[in-house]
């Protein structure tokens, strides 16, 4: 299976996702587009402890912490969904998307095309904060649009019953796992959060 891990933001958790779900799934790790350091592969590879998973080498390596497009655009890049073709792997790859779900790759294609394009399902992390409703319901309009339907929703960030609640009202979304706020990331914080999510998996 190929998990495509997009989100609602920049900064919502995609990493700590992507790590989480490689340590449960014993999967390997593939992040097509990078722009700016340090390399999210590298947080993954410090933050999953079992030794069957592989991090796969980005497909763009850019120098720039911006959208994925302008970092091309900077480094003279012509970046089109037509040069992203799967790493070799007889496992479960998880795929790292950049920023979120509309963020572009240039001036027609945006980073959930690449969902499609490698045929992954999809997994939204949507982080917990002062209008992350409205910018979660409208991540769930956008892949509507494409006839995308997430086989669930992570949940990042302090509980908030409320937001939750209409959140999958709404969406109708599966709620996968719910990571809190964490005083510190490190792999026994990535092991514990994966044992709960194969529970809640094999419920």
């Amino acid at each position: 299976m190929n998990i495509f891990v997009t989100s609602i933001d920049t900064d919502s958790g995609k990493t700590l996702v992507s790590a989480i779900l490689c340590e449960a799934m014993r999967a390997d790790y593939w992040k097509p587009v990078q722009a700016g350091f340090p390399r999210d592969a590298v947080t993954v590879r410090q933050l999953v402890t079992n030794t069957d998973t592989t991090i796969h080498r980005e497909t763009f390596l850019l120098n720039t912490a911006a959208s994925p497009h302008a970092a091309a655009k900077i480094d003279g890049v012509d970046m089109r969904l037509s040069d992203f073709k799967l790493p070799p792997t007889d496992r479960d790859l998880i795929i790292e998307g950049a920023g979120g779900c509309l963020v572009p790759l240039n001036d027609s294609e945006f980073v959930i095309d690449l969902a499609a394009h490698l045929g992954a399902t999809v997994i939204l992390v949507a982080d917990l904060y002062l209008g992350s409703i409205n910018h979660t319901l409208l991540t769930a309009e956008a892949l509507h649009r494409r006839g995308i339907t997430p086989v669930g929703l992570i949940f990042n960030g302090d509980p908030n019953p409320e937001s939750e609640r209409i959140i999958c009202h709404h969406t109708g979304f599966e709620v996968l796992l719910h990571i809190r706020r964490e005083g510190a990331i490190n792999p026994e914080i990535v092991k514990q959060y994966a044992e709960l999510f194969n529970r809640k998996r094999n419920e």
